[in-house]
């Protein structure tokens, strides 16, 4: 059986909006083999387990491309770690996974730059599905049909802490709330703050991440969504994050820490026990390899 794992996603990172996004060190695993016949899912829960699951979606994607024929067909969870509808690139983690077991199932080497197109022509956006597959930090733009996108050399120095609630909160959810129009003020507040943010992981100045983190595209008015958000963010900042935002389209929040930092864990988990906030923390690192092919069983 042969094996892929892919990381979580972070986009956005606060105002670099539908243009950046970070791999973590949360995973999906998942099994893929062939067989003498029919389409079978094992570990999946009775909705998924159809021909419109997004897994084999990707999988069918690959094999029309290239003419392939197969009897039958088997995707397995291994592992899934990353929380669904969370703003932690659940969806992109499935897409890669699928499109990934599909070259590896074809005996077909693999080309990433290969699996990000296709990806792309999936989800139809770059932010999760880029950092999924090449890890690490990833700026993306969209430019006459093509998509771009640059990884970013990141400074040791932070962890990331996810904050994640037990309630889901869906992308068209979260972008139907937003306005069809932004000022212009707005706009250069965002740019001047995703170019610094990007300058505060290529050269170690974390310390300015609090303000490199702030936004006004979306953040404002996706927090709304969100019961307990201005209380966690505030509490965040004020025990020492360096920065906080809205992970994605939410609901989880990221906060970005000092990597000797000892204490925010816990302070904030008492934070979240006294506000009677069901949420759930997690301690994450920057995975600087993103999707992967493991040994098989």
């Amino acid at each position: 059986m042969i094996r892929v794992r892919v990381p979580a996603t972070s986009a956005n990172l606060g105002p670099g909006f539908d243009s950046l996004g970070i791999a973590l060190s949360i995973y999906n695993e998942y099994g893929f083999s062939l067989q003498d016949e029919g389409i079978s899912f094992e570990g999946f829960e009775q909705e998924f387990k159809n021909e419109d699951n997004i897994i084999f979606m990707a999988m069918k994607k690959v094999f029309n491309k290239y003419n392939f024929k197969f009897k039958g067909l088997k995707i397995k969870i291994i592992k899934q770690d990353i929380p669904i509808s969370r703003g932690l690139g659940s969806s992109s983690s499935c897409i890669v996974a699928g499109l990934i077991g599909a070259f590896a199932l074809m005996n077909k080497e693999l080309e990433k730059e290969e699996v990000f197109k296709l990806a792309i022509d999936i989800e139809g956006h770059p932010d999760n599905v880029c950092p999924a597959i090449f890890g690490g930090l990833v700026s993306t733009v969209m430019a006459n049909g093509e998509t771009l996108y640059n990884k970013i050399e990141i400074k040791n120095g932070v962890k990331f802490i996810a904050l994640i609630p037990n309630f889901k909160l869906s992308t068209e959810k979260a972008r139907a709330i937003l306005p069809r129009e932004v000022s212009f003020k707005d706009s250069v507040y965002n740019i001047g703050r995703a170019a610094l943010l990007i300058s505060c992981f290529m050269n170690g100045n974390y310390k300015l991440l609090r303000e490199a983190t702030k936004d006004r595209l979306h953040q404002q008015y996706r927090s709304k969504l969100i019961e307990g958000f201005d209380e966690v963010y505030e509490k965040v900042l004020n025990i020492g994050a360096y920065g906080c935002f809205l992970s994605g389209a939410g609901p989880t929040i990221m906060a970005i820490i000092d990597e000797n930092d000892l204490d925010f864990v816990d302070d904030i988990k008492k934070f979240i026990k006294e506000e009677k906030l069901n949420w759930n923390i997690k301690e994450l690192a920057i995975d600087k390899v993103g999707a992967k092919i493991l040994k098989g069983d």
